[in-house]
């Protein structure tokens, strides 16, 4: 069993630095979301830098950038964080609407 040292988020991220992921979803398409991107620290930086630059969405959910970071690049997100993910696309599908 894996006992987590950190359960403040901003501590965990100050100790670890910042994480994140990039997932691909075409609807038209009917296929699974794809891990397209992922990295730690600076290529993390990166990635969220080039999102906010062209205009991409970003969403701060530390469990499922976890779990994303354990998936290799170009594989499906497992069925397991549909529940998550679709979560996460109705928010971003509000939010542009409202911009």
């Amino acid at each position: 069993m894996r006992v987590s040292k950190f359960f403040n988020q901003k501590q965990r991220r100050e100790v670890n630095g910042t994480t994140a992921a990039v997932i691909k979803y075409d609807e038209e398409s009917g296929s699974a979301p794809k891990v397209v991107a992922q990295g730690k620290g600076y290529v993390a930086n990166k990635i969220i830098e080039e999102a906010k630059k062209n205009n991409i969405h970003l969403q701060e959910d530390s469990t499922l950038v976890k779990n994303l970071l354990d998936i290799d690049l170009g594989d499906n997100v497992p069925p397991q964080l549909y529940n998550v993910m679709a979560e996460i696309l109705l928010l971003i599908e509000e939010m542009e609407k409202k911009y």
